[in-house]
């Protein structure tokens, strides 16, 4: 099977769940149709809010049929002889669980965290006009770890300067801590693409991470 690495549907994401229907981590499509096509995995796909199980086989027949009388309601990447649906959801068939990833300690994930809030007067900013600021400052043995740095927008940094919020007489909106699970899931779960993830996504249990 050749599939067409230029189609866009490939940059659609995949939620992967272990054999016991339990989520574990989020993968790129391309990935995911390497374990299907391999018998690794099976398609889980919401249909009427009931979910079906295909195989590799089956879900390339199915998806002929919906290309033909719901292409819109998918994400789509050719090979060389058909179209076939990017699936929302598989599941593993021979492992109990993927190995579980810490949240990558990153600029992104903190912004993720922060929901791209200034932490020093909570209003949302836009990407470019938040900065890291670290809570106790380097200067003063402050390091960088998810405890002691938080958004802050370029008012606010300026404002603290090189002090602690409590010299600059600033108070934080929330402690600061290390995320449980990818805060970059919550932005997923907000698309409608994403909807069928839900029921599978039980907070104290799941634990992904982005690739």
């Amino acid at each position: 099977m050749v599939i067409d690495q230029y189609h866009s549907g490939l940059s659609c994401n995949v939620l992967v769940l272990n054999k016991h229907y339990m989520p574990i981590r989020i993968i790129g499509a391309r990935r995911a149709f390497s374990l299907l096509f391999r018998d690794l995995a099976e398609v889980v796909s919401l249909e009427e809010d009931r979910y079906s199980n295909y195989d590799f086989e089956s879900w390339c027949e199915i998806s002929r049929f919906m290309r033909n009388f719901e292409p819109d309601g998918h994400d789509w990447v050719s090979t060389v002889n058909f179209y076939i649906a990017v699936p929302r959801i598989i599941r593993l068939l021979f492992y109990d669980r993927l190995p579980r990833r810490e949240v990558k300690f990153n600029r992104r994930n903190i912004f993720a965290r922060d929901k791209n809030k200034c932490q020093y007067c909570g209003k949302r900013q836009p990407t470019s006009e938040l900065s890291l600021d670290h809570i106790i400052p380097r200067s003063m043995g402050g390091k960088a770890v998810w405890e002691n740095i938080v958004c802050a927008c370029t008012k606010c940094n300026v404002k603290k300067a090189g002090r602690t919020p409590r010299q600059a007489s600033m108070t934080l909106c929330r402690k600061p801590a290390k995320p449980k699970h990818n805060p970059l899931v919550h932005i997923f779960l907000g698309h409608q693409r994403y909807r069928s993830w839900k029921q599978f996504l039980d907070h104290a249990y799941w634990s992904v991470e982005l690739k």
